[in-house]
């Protein structure tokens, strides 16, 4: 199995959790729910500065994961340090959830896909 390693930055992938999260050596990685072994992991080897998460999975699941195809969940403890007030977590594991919707059309697309113009014209007649 050929393994495509690709770095998304930290603040995409945690969201609101990005500034609670602490830094993880590595996260194991499971496609849609958590099974026996994970299908990659990821880690920071970019090093800290880099802010960034390099995900060490399939080749086309990289891909899909290149173009938003996944939603990202997370399965954490809260670490018990506090910062400002606000708890830590560390993250045990992601998981990839596939998109149930497309992503939204940009209302600026002026070329709608020839199979809309067919129907279209279709409806006019």
């Amino acid at each position: 199995m050929t393994v495509g390693p690709i770095a998304l930055k930290r603040r995409h992938v945690l969201g609101d959790l990005y500034n609670r999260c602490d830094r993880s050596e590595t996260i194991p990685v499971y496609l849609e729910e958590k099974t026996e072994e994970a299908i990659g992991h990821v880690d920071e080897s970019m090093g800290v500065f880099m802010d960034a998460f390099l995900f060490h999975l399939p080749e086309d699941v990289c891909k899909k994961l290149s173009t938003s195809y996944y939603q990202f969940a997370f399965n954490y403890d809260h670490s018990g340090e506090t910062v400002r007030g606000v708890k830590r977590i560390k993250l045990n594991h992601i998981l990839l959830i596939t998109r149930t919707t497309g992503l939204p059309r940009r209302s600026g697309n002026k070329h709608a896909p020839a199979e809309v113009v067919a129907e279209a014209v279709e409806l006019v007649k």
